[in-house]
């Protein structure tokens, strides 16, 4: 059975299987220990019978007003693990706390435009397009980026996820 639980800093020695993957985005540990210590209730680890790691989610709040709101920064499964609903329960956890404990209008996450399983998931858990972000990602793959938002109940007429109808740059971005 898998358990979910709060993120260790010994897991960052323990999680190559998840973020040796080419569909994983990896970070620098500078960032890992920022979220490590800012929102911890917002860094899970999905772990095996067996304490093998199989996944991962690191969120934060940030905002301010009508904005304000959970964000996921990263939610990963092992390739051995995908498929069994992790990702949704990672996403469930997060969704949950930044509605009960930051009192969130919504949840947002940024996708790789051309990251079709990735999009459909997130359509799947409730996620909408609300905007495109032109050059989000850089480097040799350089793509836009989709800002997917889910509201949350305090956003009673879900304002904050109607749709932009033009593209924005990520100099554009509140936050």
């Amino acid at each position: 059975m898998t358990s979910t639980r709060p993120f260790h800093m010994n897991d960052l020695f323990r999680f190559n299987n998840v973020n040796l993957d080419i569909l994983t985005e990896t970070f620098n540990m500078p960032f890992y220990l920022q979220y490590q210590s800012r929102w911890p209730d917002l860094f899970k680890i999905a772990e095996s019978p067996d304490k093998s790691i199989m996944g991962y989610m690191i969120g934060k709040s940030e905002g301010s007003d009508a904005l304000w709101h959970g964000h996921v920064s990263a939610v990963t499964v092992a390739p051995l693990y995908r498929r069994l609903g992790l990702a949704k329960k990672l996403m469930e956890d997060l969704e949950s706390t930044s509605e009960n404990v930051y009192n969130a209008y919504f949840v947002d996450l940024f996708v790789r435009s051309s990251n079709s399983l990735a999009i459909s998931m997130y359509e799947k858990f409730g996620y909408v397009t609300y905007r495109r972000v032109l050059g989000y990602y850089s480097g040799d793959d350089a793509e836009d980026a989709l800002d997917m938002r889910k509201a949350l109940p305090r956003d009673k007429h879900k304002r904050s996820v109607i749709p932009l109808t033009k593209p924005v740059l990520p100099e554009d971005l509140e936050w």
